[in-house]
């Protein structure tokens, strides 16, 4: 009798990791699909932005505009965002489980692991957490990279006066999307 119930218990939790790892993989899934229109709504007005004015028509745009791209891409149950550690906004700063895992993303990219296949997952206090690294582009680079115009340097300390988003090189990693979502009862 001890051994059957043993038996049962076995085969029960089993069960509960094998469903739990499919939740898991199919909410990994369901965070990454929400990734690439994110990102490609953020690029597309920066974009335009630089095309319609500059540079510092593409500053402007981002501190305007990208709170509430990220805003309409967080479709409920799921909140989506940006971080990093080396910040331009201070509003973007990583929460200690998000810097904790921008570092070992650091750690990951500096052993040579390529930047666009390094994510995490984890369920953390009753919310499923999911971040996945940016690499900086050459797009990037007018704003976050080493050689800043003077003027542009000018209005990134205006706006930003705590700015650290700077000295990147293309293919460095920039930062991550985090988003969350927490989990039924």
């Amino acid at each position: 009798m001890k051994s059957l119930s043993l038996f049962a218990l076995g085969l029960f939790t089993l069960g509960a990791h094998a469903a739990s790892a499919v939740d898991s993989e199919q909410l990994r899934s369901e965070a990454a699909s929400l990734i690439p229109p994110f990102q490609q709504q953020l690029l597309g007005t920066m974009k335009q932005a630089m095309s319609d004015g500059g540079p510092a028509q593409a500053v402007e745009a981002c501190q305007a505009l990208a709170p509430s791209i990220a805003e309409q891409h967080s479709q409920a149950p799921w909140k989506v965002g940006r971080t990093a550690l080396k910040l331009r906004n201070p509003d973007n700063a990583p929460d200690a489980w998000e810097r904790s895992v921008l570092e070992q993303f650091a750690q990951r990219a500096a052993a040579g692991e390529p930047i666009q296949e390094i994510s995490h997952a984890e369920v953390v206090d009753g919310q499923y957490r999911y971040m996945q690294a940016i690499g900086t582009a050459e797009a990037c680079l007018g704003c976050h990279g080493e050689k800043i115009k003077p003027e542009l340097l000018s209005l990134l300390d205006q706006r930003y006066p705590q700015d650290q988003a700077r000295g990147f090189r293309e293919g460095d990693l920039r930062g991550a999307f985090t988003l969350s979502r927490p989990l039924a009862p």
